[in-house]
């Protein structure tokens, strides 16, 4: 791979990884801790802070693809490429379309259970983490 391509992509690989466990792991529970945030507050916080990262994500995982595209890549990269793209896709369009049609109805005023999508969206963050690093190695060492 071009060293050009691969040090673009890997900077934005680790951008990546610093947003999502700076939002996803710190913001996220911490911000249910803090005095007067009540459970709608903090599901209203919570969607504009996890749209906007979404849409960072998005453009991230762009610039990540495009640089790598033009880079010549080895197939291992292509692959873990494709990996953080179809996680990011299937966590967007199936987890947080749940997540969102669940804050709708509590902030309409609904009593629902405790519900675990939540711990698939999660389960979702901790994968592309993962799957991040190994891309950002890979790039490193591209």
């Amino acid at each position: 791979m071009n060293t050009t391509s691969a040090a673009v992509a890997g900077a934005v690989t680790f951008l990546w990884i610093g947003m999502v466990l700076a939002i996803s792991f710190v913001e996220a529970p911490l911000k249910f801790r803090a005095p007067g945030v009540t459970i709608p507050v903090g599901l209203g916080i919570g969607r504009i802070v996890f749209r906007t990262l979404n849409r960072i994500e998005i453009a991230l995982a762009s610039v990540i693809v495009v640089t790598v595209a033009v880079g010549d890549p080895r197939t291992g990269i292509v692959v873990l490429v494709c990996v953080v793209a179809a996680l990011l896709a299937v966590q967007l369009a199936v987890v947080r379309r749940r997540l969102n049609r669940r804050s709708d109805r509590v902030l309409a005023g609904e009593q629902l259970p405790r519900s675990r999508g939540h711990v698939y969206y999660v389960g979702f963050e901790i994968a592309k983490v993962i799957a991040l690093t190994a891309l950002g190695v890979s790039l490193a060492t591209a």
